[in-house]
């Protein structure tokens, strides 16, 4: 609910019931079959860093991409349609990325729609998370800043180091973990270039949090700090699969930092049967391995202050500019960055 709809004295009512509700729009456009378990991990680490602040989640996803029946029954079910989302007051945004189909990304036939939905984000929102590909194709239409391909994916837990003071990454540690999972980066030497700030990278894994302000304060993120336990599990399951199915002629890596050595040992097992006896066959066997092992979440703290600090910052700018959503900011307009997001 904008502010701008609520009782005039709204000030007064936010404070007794922990503050207006901050509205996020998710505009998920994750493959269908990460479709619910996307809007899972988002709600959930939105609702763990949240705290008692009252946050809602209106979900969208983007018209063009491909998909199953199965997938447009769901999309049609439980998401609003992208034309909502124009009018919808939003407070911030995050939008999600999709497997790539065509080289270049503007090739892309959701292209038109993606670039109306950055254009808007800069004018309408207070702050945007851009995920994964998503920040890639923002990126790319924004400053023509190309990803370029990494010889092999990158996929596992890494280290992550802040690298500059800014009130997203709070006072917190110096130093975190966080998934990654893409084969593509972006390089830093182009982005600083462009007005980019790097907020933290990671020494195996490059570039993880960086910023923009482009009326809209825009924030990047290589990894998936929102990511659950079992995600890169599925995401090694789903390349495992492709591989015995033929679609893929190279036996995915395993995530690094991730398993534990037992169950590192039982993968490398199954690998060597897997390159001998290459066959789709073989996939339940390794879902029944899967099943036995168990993984941690501990990239989970930093995700929920990661969360937390961008929620606060929603809400402290939406009281410092009352009539949010209908007040525009001018382009000059500045954050109160003094303020601590920890």
């Amino acid at each position: 609910m904008p502010a701008s709809a609520l009782d005039p004295n709204w000030r007064a009512l936010s404070r007794r019931h922990h503050g207006a509700p901050i509205v996020v729009g998710l505009v998920n456009n994750m493959p269908d079959s990460a479709l619910s378990s996307t809007e899972r991990q988002f709600r959930e680490v939105l609702a763990d860093a949240a705290g008692k602040r009252p946050v809602r989640v209106r979900v969208f996803s983007l018209p063009g991409l491909s998909r199953s029946d199965a997938g447009r029954r769901y999309v049609r079910d439980n998401h609003e349609d992208i034309e909502e989302l124009w009018g919808a007051g939003l407070d911030g945004l995050i939008v999600t990325g999709t497997e790539p189909r065509a080289a270049d990304l503007a090739d892309e036939p959701y292209w038109p729609v993606l670039t109306k939905l950055v254009d808007w984000a800069a004018e309408h929102t207070i702050s945007t998370i851009w995920s994964c590909l998503a920040a890639h194709a923002a990126v790319h239409y924004l400053d023509a800043v190309a990803r370029r391909p990494r010889p092999v994916k990158l996929s596992g837990v890494f280290d992550c180091v802040r690298v500059a003071d800014h009130p997203l990454v709070g006072s917190g540690p110096a130093q975190w973990c966080t998934p990654h999972s893409r084969s593509n980066e972006l390089p830093e030497e182009a982005l600083v270039s462009h007005g980019y700030h790097i907020l933290s990278r990671a020494p195996e894994a490059g570039i993880d949090i960086f910023v923009k302000r482009v009326k809209s304060l825009f924030l990047f993120l290589q990894g998936h700090p929102e990511y659950d336990a079992g995600a890169l599990f599925r995401e090694y399951r789903r390349d495992v699969g492709r591989f015995l199915a033929g679609e893929n002629d190279r036996y995915p890596d395993m995530p690094c930092g991730y398993f534990d050595d037992s169950t590192t040992d039982s993968m490398l097992g199954f690998r060597e049967q897997a390159l001998r006896e290459r066959d789709a066959e073989l996939l339940p066997s390794f879902q029944m391995l899967l099943a036995q092992q168990n993984v941690a979440d501990p990239w989970r703290g930093a995700a929920r202050r990661l969360f937390g600090n961008w929620l606060s910052y929603l809400a402290d700018q939406k009281s410092l500019h009352r009539g949010w959503p209908n007040r525009r900011r001018s382009a000059r307009a500045e954050p109160k960055e003094a303020l601590s997001y920890a």
